[in-house]
């Protein structure tokens, strides 16, 4: 069979048709809902460029919402929506993988497909899709940090949630990874919870470089952390006095990574994790399983581990100034 590509920003998407072929029984009345954690955010919406091109390419009603704030119970209000609605499938990116354990629980009662992202610890779901190991990730962004730092000086987390199952591993991955490697490097107050949101982030990072003026590094989690710690380090002019490192996309961040307010991103292609999510869904409609070492057919995840419920790739990309015009999205 002749591979078709697709390209998502630069990023070869290859064609759903690869690994399922004939088997795929999808129908355009067939609907999968894409309930993400909060509507609006470049980050969301990267992802629903994925979910609108396997509708596309599979005939199927794949669609995403999203709640306007990022609050667990509007995400959960929403899913319950959607299963009033009658989807077949949904994938959801929880915003506190707790908080929806009773309404994914409802939805498989009723016999549809459920997928979830960045929730490892889920457990009403079919199966679980994760862009890396989420700890390995964390320690990643720490070790560019601790490089960054001289392997010394003081340093700050952010979350965008403190129940967001992620951005806790990728910052408790980051400090074990510290604590291990870098005795000279210490972690200043408390996790930072910015709720997904660049203005909260903005002040958070003005009440640390207030409470801790000798600060030198700060990680971030939720993809808009980066850009609020970055305004509030461009304002006070500590480009050079500092290192700033977290999730986030060129399309957030680019502009303080050029300045140097920020240091350096990691990221995986929510479009891609979007048109990942929908084809396991389709997989479990139409009674497949997944086993460890398949090729997904889509970029990082071409060799998948399983782990039970969970699905890693090898997903993510390290991105700085150099670098960052090579992933325009």
């Amino acid at each position: 069979m002749k591979k078709q590509i697709k390209y998502f920003g630069g990023v070869a998407l290859v064609g759903s048709a690869l690994m399922l072929g004939s088997s795929f029984t999808q129908a355009a009345d067939t609907s999968i809902a894409t309930v993400v954690k909060i509507a609006g955010i470049q980050w969301f919406n990267r992802m629903e460029e994925g979910v609108n091109q396997y509708a596309a390419d599979n005939n199927v009603n794949a669609f995403q919402v999203g709640p306007a704030q990022a609050d667990p119970q509007q995400q959960a209000a929403l899913i319950e929506d959607m299963i009033a609605q009658g989807v077949n499938a949904l994938a959801v990116v929880p915003m506190s993988p707790e908080a929806l354990e009773p309404v994914l629980k409802r939805a498989m009662g009723k016999g549809i497909a459920v997928i979830t992202h960045e929730a490892a610890s889920q457990q009403n779901i079919h199966y679980d899709l994760e862009a890396f190991k989420n700890e390995d990730f964390g320690a990643n962004l720490m070790e560019q940090m601790a490089q960054c730092m001289g392997g010394e000086g003081e340093y700050a987390v952010f979350v965008g949630s403190l129940t967001s199952q992620t951005h806790n591993q990728w910052v408790d991955g980051g400090i074990a990874h510290q604590k291990a490697n870098y005795p000279n490097m210490t972690l200043v107050g408390d996790k930072n919870e910015t709720f997904d949101d660049a203005e909260k982030a903005y002040a958070k990072a003005q009440e640390v470089l207030r409470a801790y003026p000798n600060i030198k590094g700060m990680q971030g989690s939720a993809s808009t952390d980066v850009a609020g710690i970055g305004l509030a380090i461009e304002e006070r002019g500590m480009e050079s006095k500092t290192c700033v490192f977290g999730t986030s996309l060129p399309s957030i961040a680019g502009q303080y990574l050029e300045i140097g307010a920020v240091d350096g991103i990691g990221f995986w292609d929510p479009s891609v994790a979007g048109y990942a999510m929908n084809k396991l869904a389709t997989m479990v409609m139409n009674g497949q399983t997944v086993t460890d070492g398949m090729d997904l057919g889509l970029p990082g995840y071409e060799s998948i581990k399983l782990d039970g419920k969970v699905i890693y790739g090898q997903a993510w990309v390290n991105v700085n100034a150099d670098n960052m015009a090579d992933y325009p999205f």
